[in-house]
């Protein structure tokens, strides 16, 4: 028997007590912090900390509860803070409940879900404090918040490794990708072909089911640090693919605008549309992988983006990526870098065996013990 089923059978073996969530602690607004001048006390918005400013609204420990935007994200915060008015701080009855319990409760309670208005996902105070939630003994509550801070912190320090390898590698890969005397230099569109997508329009006319259909390549078919496009959320008929740009498998593809100037690898044949940049006929020159990381580098991604513009929207056109002037070391030596890269690659960034990898059955791990532990047989009480 575990501890937490030791401390369950000693002090509520006939079940826990459940009760309102506004009857253990109090839910308070956020404030406009705009007029406050810079420091070191955080203020939060429903996405995380916004900024430091020089004075505190409230001091911790408390739990913070969006109530617009991301509804889902919950915080734990001890020390002075500041919220604004789009998420919630809590004033927590310490005398009846944890507040790191209650910040592990809240996050099994899936208040993303609780959408309370049909525009902007918002939250409200009335449906908060009618939350009926577990409040079991103290010492019970304190084994658990032990027990959950551990598997925290073992993501913490996951995470805080994966940064540093993270830091790691992109220091080595601009040392390997660095331009030597000895190399030659050339014009990108000079070794390779360099195009952009085209869309057929209006592309919902175009969009199909049918398994006739062909792949409909999107940013969001590929993940912000995956290297390869290997499948298609849609489908467009063959008479839409006529009006579109074709890629082959091992071709590259690099997105133009939002998140620009990133490159992917097609392990498929699609269509892209005009938000792309199609690259391939580059095999003479480069070895497909060494490319990969050369476009991804720093000083690339620093080049597109001083290329695409200062403005808000940015865009990277075919010109510019055929404009770029790029190193070209013989192709043993382009070998021997990827060799070396890929192993920090692996580590940052594979999900099945790199730190990501480790980090998510961590996550999973926590998550797996957090509702097991957080699942109370509810007390009868008498009619």
């Amino acid at each position: 028997m575990s501890r937490v089923d030791e401390l369950i059978a000693e002090h509520c073996s006939d079940g826990v007590e459940f009760k309102a969530l506004g009857d253990v602690l109090r839910i308070r607004n956020g404030k406009d912090h705009k007029p406050l001048g810079d420091g070191e006390i955080p203020v939060y918005g429903s996405g995380g900390i916004m900024r430091y400013v020089d004075a505190a609204a409230a001091e911790g420990p408390s739990v913070l509860i969006p109530r617009k935007g991301s509804l889902g994200n919950i915080y734990y915060v001890e020390g002075p803070f500041w919220v604004v008015d789009t998420i919630f701080r809590t004033e927590i009855d310490s005398s009846q409940i944890d507040p790191k319990f209650v910040y592990h409760l809240l996050l099994t309670l899936e208040l993303g879900e609780m959408n309370q208005a049909g525009g902007v996902p918002s939250q409200t105070q009335r449906v908060l404090n009618s939350l009926r939630i577990p409040v079991p003994a103290l010492v019970i509550q304190r084994e658990i918040v032990r027990i959950l801070d551990t598997f925290s912190e073992l993501e913490a320090e996951l995470e805080a490794e994966l940064e540093a390898r993270k830091q790691q590698y992109d220091f080595y890969a601009e040392m390997l990708l660095a331009v030597d005397h000895d190399v030659p230099v050339v014009r990108f569109g000079d070794v390779a072909t360099i195009v952009r997508g085209a869309s057929p329009r209006p592309i919902r006319q175009f969009l199909t089911e049918d398994p006739a259909g062909v792949p409909w390549i999107k940013i969001g078919d590929v993940p912000t640090e995956g290297k390869y496009i290997t499948h298609t959320a849609q489908r467009i008929t063959t008479e839409g693919a006529q009006k579109s740009r074709r890629v082959m498998p091992g071709d590259f593809v690099l997105s133009n605008s939002m998140s620009f100037g990133r490159p992917y690898v097609s392990k498929i044949e699609g269509y892209i549309h005009d938000g792309w940049l199609a690259i391939s006929d580059f095999e003479e020159t480069f070895i497909r992988d060494y490319l990969f990381y050369l476009l991804r580098s720093v000083s690339v991604q620093d080049e597109f983006a001083r290329r695409a513009g200062a403005g808000t929207v940015k865009n990277l056109n075919a010109s510019i990526v055929r404009s770029l002037d790029i190193p070209v070391p013989p192709l043993d030596q382009q070998r021997r870098i990827v060799e070396v890269l890929d192993k920090f690659d692996a580590l940052v960034n594979d999900i099945s065996a790199g730190l990501p990898g480790e980090i998510a059955a961590r996550r999973q791990q926590y998550e797996y013990y957090r509702d097991k532990l957080l699942t109370f047989k509810e007390l009868e009480t008498a009619s």
